[in-house]
């Protein structure tokens, strides 16, 4: 399995902890993440037909080492660990990262009366 295919599986199983109870944020923590999140995926559409000009060749010179180095510019940018690959990444899961933590936001309340509740009998 790809690293990829990994952080991709990670992410599934983050949401589907979050499905089943597994953790929970309290409101304000989660709306903090959220907002950060939110922000990186707001900068990423904003800024994607810009960052898209990576995938195509720099004008540089004729030369022989200018076309070696756009080549090199573009198949790093587009490779399986480059700078576009990577932001593509993120642009897809957060997401569902986001989504995740509003899940956990609603696990809150029960556990946390659930903990009161613990917490109360013990200094009974």
């Amino acid at each position: 399995m790809t690293e990829d295919a990994r952080e991709a599986d990670q992410v599934v199983a983050l949401k589907r902890l979050a499905s089943n109870g597994g953790f929970a944020v309290d409101e304000r923590t989660g709306e903090k993440m959220i907002r950060a999140l939110q922000g990186i995926v707001d900068a990423l559409e904003a800024r994607w037909p810009a960052l898209q000009r990576f995938a195509g060749s720099p004008r540089l010179s004729s030369t022989a080492t200018a076309r070696w180095v756009s080549h090199v510019m573009v198949r790093t940018a587009g490779d399986d660990r480059g700078l576009l690959t990577r932001l593509q990444q993120a642009r897809a899961e957060l997401p569902t990262y986001i989504e995740a933590i509003r899940l956990a936001q609603e696990n809150y309340r029960p556990a946390d009366g659930d903990t009161a509740a613990t917490l109360h009998r013990y200094r009974a």
